[in-house]
């Protein structure tokens, strides 16, 4: 597998997400977590992400008992702060994304000593000593909190050698390229605004993460499943895709079967041919899925296709192809 540097980290091109494995859209067992795990490490993957929120402690969790049985310098590992996960007073109302989570709920705090106890947690809950990247998670209304709170103490965290590389991880690409210029970040993670149906990322973000060598921790790349499978019920970033993208989703698979190759396929190459994207992050809820995931990697894609989809317009014109297209 591919290898690239994110800040002093030496990381894989191929991630795995672990949302899913917190139970996003349907639960997860255990026993499916863990072999999910196994097979992504048993097919090279050595770079794992993960976060509070997803599932509610349950992914971290999950992870955790599996690496905590690697040598801890064999492999990298992101979490993320800006939620403390408390039980609520009374019934917790099951959550309209994570289901089958603990009683826990995330409460957003992105002031410094809400950052410093959230990693404390979240090493609890992984079991491990150290993570390698910290990202502050969807600081989409709290701007001004997460650069005077939450930034400063991932700084002093990776001054004092705690971690390694920090950043954002946000489903927008607007406010990354703001922190761009006000943070001295090594990495974003992007989710679904670099896929094949949404290339807003290259508008202000992507230059200035290259300029400034940052890394991209790209998730999303099947935009929550409509890349995967498109069809009339698929999911677009979370929700219900409306039909014009399920339409333009359609009009790329059958670009793809035109030319013998699988839209997954397509989709992933299209994201890693940036030079600004350092790890594509795959999620995935079971061990087959992380088959599929590295064979689409893999697959061949066709020059001709790359160059239909050009002359289509099916793109932005400012987005790079693979080599050879």
């Amino acid at each position: 597998m591919k290898r690239s540097r994110l800040g002093s980290l030496d990381v894989p091109s191929i991630g795995l997400g672990s949302a899913p494995l917190g139970g996003l859209f349907s639960p997860v067992s255990d026993a499916d977590a863990e072999a999910t795990i196994a097979r992504a490490w048993s097919l090279g993957v050595r770079f794992f992400d993960t976060a509070p929120l997803y599932g509610f402690g349950l992914a971290e969790r999950r992870l955790g008992a599996f690496l905590r049985q690697q040598p801890r310098n064999s492999y990298a590992i992101s979490t993320k702060v800006g939620r403390l996960l408390r039980v609520p007073e009374g019934a917790a109302a099951e959550d309209e994304h994570y289901k089958g989570t603990p009683r826990e709920r995330p409460v957003f705090d992105f002031s410094y000593d809400g950052v410093m106890r959230s990693v404390e947690e979240s090493l609890g809950r992984l079991g491990l000593d150290r993570v390698d990247v910290l990202l502050v998670h969807d600081p989409d209304d709290h701007y001004d909190e997460a650069v005077a709170g939450a930034f400063r103490a991932l700084q002093r965290l990776r001054e004092d050698g705690t971690v390694k590389a920090i950043g954002a991880g946000m489903n927008q690409s607007e406010m990354p390229a703001r922190f761009a210029e006000a943070v001295p970040v090594d990495c974003f993670l992007l989710a679904g605004r670099y896929t094949l149906l949404d290339q807003g990322a290259l508008d202000a973000l992507f230059p200035v993460c290259t300029a400034k060598n940052i890394g991209i921790l790209l998730g999303g790349i099947y935009n929550s499943g409509i890349l995967a499978n498109p069809h009339t019920s698929a999911k677009f970033n979370y929700e219900d895709a409306d039909a014009s993208l399920v339409a333009r989703a359609l009009e790329l698979d059958g670009l793809c079967r035109k030319h013998g190759t699988e839209l997954k396929a397509a989709a992933l190459q299209f994201c890693t041919a940036h030079p600004a994207v350092t790890v594509a992050v795959m999620g995935a809820r079971n061990a087959a899925e992380v088959a599929d995931n590295i064979a689409m990697s893999e697959k061949a894609v066709p020059a001709a296709f790359w160059q239909e989809l050009r002359a289509r317009n099916l793109v932005d014109a400012r987005a790079p192809l693979p080599t050879g297209a």
